[in-house]
């Protein structure tokens, strides 16, 4: 039977509801904060040195940790550290040959018990590999501890290299429900922070990472400018004189293919000041003598622009700020490069029309 309810009072209830399950999970994620130690340092100590000598981060988990593990090694990918996901069942029937000295494994199990996960970490214990684990329990840091600290440790806990706790004792949604909420997302969570802080101590860049998507949004934004500009000095975006007048800059333009405004420079072709077709209706509109008039004038004095080294996302930050249509591109000298339409942006779909 549903439990849908499209009365008043159901759907107030069942917005409660909602509103627990999230406060519930974000105060599992804040909980986090509470068990940063030495054993988190580690650990990225670990991804550090296994990326900086090229070996591969391998994660490895079962069920819905798996599928958070996969999570976490394709943001590490993303990172620019090399990361696959290994099945633990799998392992066994050939996947171990995937495993190499230089390596390092994160292992994830809620439990510290899954058979398969803690199998497959006894035997790449035995083969020396640095092993962090990911628990449900409060962390315990390096394995190499007095035996008498490790009472009430899981097995995976015992077998890591670092461990790494949740501290996560009871899911979102309550006994009612056995799917596990609270604890996939702070493990989630874990794995992004260990993640981004070794990309943060290697340096990674935005480059770096705009070399590895170079598809879809998050690829476009990070473009740089300059591959975008339809219209570019030289070509297809005329440079008129401020000291023309708007009748003799419209003369010396070129039909056809053009963008919607002029770029107006000085003697030495530095910028000073753009003209739109907007800026010409008006104009029009005032009477014929006012064509007459000098660029420097009429135009827009001293326009936002971008430098060349810009990337497409700073484009999209300035378009929803200030809701231009042409943004000049320039060199470090101020010397214009091209304009850079709204309408490409929209093509791209990074802004909407």
């Amino acid at each position: 039977m549903s439990t849908r309810r499209d009365n008043p009072e159901g759907r107030a209830q069942e917005r409660a509801f909602v509103e627990g399950i999230l406060r519930e999970e974000a105060a599992a994620v804040s909980g986090l904060i509470a068990g940063l130690g030495d054993a988190f340092h580690k650990a990225v100590d670990l991804i550090e040195t296994c990326a900086n000598s090229g070996g591969t981060v391998l994660v490895t988990g079962l069920g819905k940790s798996g599928l958070i593990g996969a999570k976490i090694s394709a943001t590490l990918a993303s990172l620019g550290i090399p990361s696959h996901g290994v099945h633990p069942s799998e392992a066994a029937h050939g996947d171990l040959g995937r495993f190499r000295p230089t390596d390092t494994v994160i292992c994830l199990s809620f439990s510290g018990e899954t058979d398969e996960v803690v199998n497959l970490a006894a035997v790449l214990r035995q083969d020396g590999l640095p092993i962090v684990a990911i628990t449900g329990g409060q962390g315990t840091g390096n394995r190499q501890q007095a035996i008498g600290e490790e009472t009430g440790l899981s097995s995976l806990e015992r077998l890591a290299t670092v461990a790494l706790g949740i501290g996560v004792e009871e899911e979102a949604g309550g006994a009612a429900f056995a799917a596990p909420t609270s604890s996939t997302t702070a493990m989630l969570a874990l794995g992004d922070a260990l993640a981004l802080s070794a990309a943060r101590r290697r340096k990674f860049t935005d480059e770096d990472f705009a070399k590895r998507h170079p598809g879809g949004a998050l690829g476009g934004l990070l473009r740089p400018v300059t591959e975008m500009l339809r219209f570019r000095v030289g070509q297809n975006c005329p440079l008129v004189s401020e000291e023309l007048s708007v009748w003799e800059a419209l003369q010396r333009v070129e039909t056809g293919r053009r963008p919607g405004a002029l770029l107006v420079v000085d003697q030495v072709n530095r910028l000073t000041g753009i003209f739109t077709d907007g800026d010409l209706r008006r104009l029009v509109l005032k009477g014929e003598s006012e064509l007459h008039k000098r660029l420097k004038a009429v135009m827009t004095r001293n326009p936002r622009s971008l430098a060349g080294t810009a990337l497409l996302r700073d484009a999209v930050r300035m378009v929803r700020e200030s809701r231009l249509d042409e943004i000049p591109v320039l060199d470090g000298d101020g010397h214009p490069l091209g304009i850079l339409d709204v309408q490409d942006l929209i093509a791209m779909r990074l802004v909407r029309d």
